[in-house]
């Protein structure tokens, strides 16, 4: 699903208009990244977790040569699904 069925979507089920509903969507993603950019988790009942992972340091390889690389610490986006996601899905 793409971004514009999205926003369709909710503007269908909310009575919203598109523009409304836009912004609204585009709320909630930028608050989700303000709160993971401070290392806060985001629960969202019903549905899932989102949070920030720390990724150590370690060595790799490049596939092509076989040569050793090394491959930066740093910080990935996790998201972990509710039971309710699940189930619905199953």
């Amino acid at each position: 699903m793409k971004k514009a069925e999205l926003v369709e979507a909710v503007a269908e089920k909310t009575g919203l208009t598109k523009a409304d509903a836009t912004r609204a969507i585009d709320a909630v993603f930028e608050t989700i990244s303000k709160a993971l950019e401070k290392g806060e988790k985001v629960p969202v009942a019903g549905f899932g977790t989102f949070a920030i992972s720390e990724r150590k340091a370690r060595e790799g390889r490049n596939p092509q040569t076989g040569e050793k690389v090394k491959i930066a610490a740093r910080k990935a986006v996790t998201f972990k699904a509710g039971t309710a996601l699940k189930e619905s899905v199953n």
